[in-house]
């Protein structure tokens, strides 16, 4: 069989010329098409989208940054800085920006030379903050520390040294309480907000108080700078800068001098002053001690500073004036007696007191044990006679009484820039029923009718009313310069009341009443006041004058000057201080001090010698004992300083109602101050010791006994 041929494709060189050309031209094709469009996308850019690049190119060579506004300063009623701002080195990171947090903050620690409790402090802040959030690691801190930081700059990415001023307060603690502080904004501020200055580094806004209620006008404009920076973002020249525009000032009634004065004069103890100008309503002085340093807050508070605060039973971050409330105790005698006079009461009806008066089936005492013998109003208000002012109100009833004490302020919430304040309870029988579900009963009066059972004020309500008892006017408070004065046009009470009780307030202090230390050492000025001491126990707990700290009555004292033509008004309360004879005194030398400065500094000064120096004195040296004892064992302190002062109002109103409970029991009064007695010498809190622990406290106020009834002598 023949078998065929397999033909096989013949290739040639010319065949395969024609392939090669072939491809070359798709290639060259799709090379060129790619060409084309690059070139396109090319021409695109630098002619289309220039200006873009422009910008971006502009940007990466040029830094453009917000300059932090400087606070408008917050200035007395003479135009004295209260806060003002100082010139100040920094060093802030963003947490984003870091490449190795934990070297970066332990470089920083070493070139600042910073302790641990402040490095353990920085790394929680850091590591809870949110990722743009500015963390200020350092301030106030001198040039040396600024340039080895800024040197370094290349080698520490997120960390942003600057220059700018940062908020001052002079007198420290004197004004902790009353402006608050500053601090960074935090992620639920930047949110509402949205404005990027509350992310630039150094910028920090009002947090409490005075400082937050006028933020706004503080807060200024901010400013904007220019500078030409490497890759690595080292600053190579400064091209332009923007000028920041200061924020407005903001003027007080508050006169700095007094409000520093009475808070130093607090001293040892832990207490509230407030003084008040009976012819404008201005608020001279608002002083809550024991305090803390604002300044301390701005900077950041530490964990050893907060326990320090924090584990105090005096509670040195509470505003004792506004949220402190307390049985008004006996202070609240001379406006019971215009609620009497206002009732048709004759002044000069006398009743006797034994010691005693049975209502119901109790006996209720009086301060004095043996009595004070026959008793009209005047003496009833100077000599403080219980048993007078409970026959009293048993005839007139309790409802003229409470009316009278709205009339004078308290219950009251006054229109004041402040972020809250507790207005206490003005009891009547409308309030027990709605409250409790309970009728009012006769011993409610008793109680109401001598400061105590329900009845609560705050001591910036004592001084409001002491203020229209002396004027008769219906004085209401401002503390800023730019509120109009009100309530002046209202006349609230006869000038014949007025000047019956005006009197019988000063022989309280220039007669034979229980506050003769209280006497001003000034001869042509007299003081009218009156005496107060609020049972806080029972005397199974306590007698109210020894024993634990926080079972001592508390000391009151209303008082206003001068008695005849008052110009100023005011009150002092001392938590625990045992009786009316730890406020009066005080309120002697702050009064002295207005009239003659001279005299009342040198009083001080004789104080403060014994006591150790001043309020910032014996506070820097506080802290210094408790880091040096407490080492890293404290708890952290919150990281958001909102937090710290949100538990301190939920605990001053736990307090608060731990007083009302004490409303049903029955009140065995305690004996007022007596004239001839040695002036009682403060006593320094102890010296508090870090818990081993890191649990955090109950303060001592939210864990008082309540008071068990005390019985009268015929049961």
């Amino acid at each position: 069989m023949k078998l065929g041929k397999t033909k096989r494709d013949h290739v040639s060189s010319t065949t395969l010329d024609q392939a090669f050309s072939r491809r070359s031209f798709v290639i060259g094709a799709g090379m060129g098409g790619i060409g084309v469009l690059l070139a396109a996308r090319m021409a695109f850019i630098a002619i289309a989208e220039n200006e873009k690049y422009e910008l971006e190119s502009e940007s990466n060579r040029v830094n453009l940054s917000l300059i932090p506004p400087r606070r408008g300063w917050i200035l007395d009623r003479n135009g004295a800085p209260l806060a003002s701002n100082r010139a100040d080195f920094r060093v802030d990171v963003i947490p984003d920006q870091l490449v190795d947090t934990s070297a970066t903050l332990a470089a920083l620690g070493n070139i600042l030379d910073l302790d641990a409790a402040t490095m353990a402090d920085i790394t929680k802040r850091v590591d809870e903050a949110a990722s743009f959030q500015p963390v200020e690691i350092a301030t106030g801190l001198d040039y040396e520390d600024f340039a080895a930081v800024s040197v370094r700059l290349p080698d520490l990415p997120g960390v942003i040294p600057q220059r700018g001023f940062s908020r001052f307060y002079p007198t420290g603690p004197s004004v902790g309480h009353l402006l608050g502080y500053v601090g960074p904004a935090n992620a639920e501020e930047y949110k509402e907000e949205g404005d990027p200055l509350l992310i630039t580094p150094g910028f920090k806004i009002g947090k409490d108080a005075l400082e937050h209620q006028f933020e706004q006008d503080l807060r200024g404009v901010p400013g904007a700078r220019r500078v030409e920076v490497t890759a690595s973002g080292r600053i190579v020249k400064e091209l332009e800068t923007r000028d920041d525009v200061q924020g407005d000032p903001v003027h007080l009634t508050i006169d700095g001098p007094l409000q520093d004065y009475a808070a130093r004069r607090i001293g040892l103890e832990s207490g509230s002053a407030v003084v008040m100008d009976c012819r404008s309503g201005d608020i001279l002085c608002m002083s809550s001690m024991p305090s803390f340093d604002p300044n301390s807050f701005s900077a950041g508070i530490g964990s050893v500073e907060y326990a320090m605060l924090r584990e105090d039973e005096r509670v040195p971050l509470r505003n004792k004036v506004l949220k402190g409330l307390y049985p008004p105790a006996s202070t609240v005698k001379p406006m019971v007696s215009m609620a009497l006079l206002k009732a048709g009461v004759d002044p000069g009806e006398r009743v006797q007191c034994s010691g005693g008066l049975r209502v119901g089936n109790r006996v209720f005492r009086c301060w004095k044990r043996g009595g004070h013998g026959p008793v009209d109003m005047a003496m009833g208000i100077y000599q403080s006679c219980d048993v007078y002012f409970y026959a009293m109100a048993q005839r007139i009833g309790m409802d003229p009484i409470a009316m009278m004490a709205r009339r004078c302020g308290m219950g009251q919430e006054f229109d004041l820039p402040v972020t809250s304040q507790f207005y206490g309870t003005v009891p009547d029988p409308a309030w027990k029923l709605k409250k409790y579900e309970q009728e009012w009963q006769p011993y409610d009066t008793v109680n109401a009718t001598i400061g105590q059972g329900y009845m609560l004020a705050n001591p910036l309500q004592l001084a409001v009313m002491s203020a229209r008892l002396a004027t008769g006017r219906h004085v209401e408070p401002r503390l800023n310069r730019k509120t109009p004065i009100k309530g002046f046009d209202t006349v609230d009470f006869s000038d014949e009341h007025v000047r019956y009780v005006r009197q019988a307030m000063s022989d309280t202090v220039n007669g034979p009443g229980t506050a003769g230390r209280a006497r001003l050492p000034i001869d042509d000025v007299l003081m009218a006041g009156k005496t107060g001491t609020a049972q806080v126990v029972g005397l199974n707990f306590s007698d109210g004058r020894s024993g634990p700290w926080k079972y001592r009555d508390h000391g009151l004292f209303i008082f206003f000057a001068p008695f005849d033509n008052p110009r100023y008004a005011g009150a002092v309360v001392i938590e625990h201080g045992g009786g009316s004879g730890s406020a009066y005194p005080i309120a002697r030398d702050i009064m002295t001090f207005i009239f003659d400065p001279a005299k009342g500094m040198e009083a001080l000064t004789a104080l403060e010698t014994q006591w150790g120096g001043t309020a910032q004195e014996r506070l820097v040296r506080k802290y210094a004992a408790y880091a040096a004892a407490a080492g890293e064992t404290v708890a952290p302190a919150p990281t958001r300083s909102e937090e710290i002062f949100d538990r301190v109002e939920a605990e001053a109103r736990l307090a608060g109602r731990q007083s009302e409970r004490l409303g049903d029991r029955v009140v065995d009064p305690r004996p007022e101050a007596d004239p001839r007695s040695a002036p009682r010498m403060p006593q320094p809190a102890p010296a508090a010791s870090p818990a081993a622990d890191t649990a955090t406290p109950a303060p001592a106020s939210t864990s008082t006994p309540v008071a068990a009834p005390t019985q009268g002598p015929s049961q």
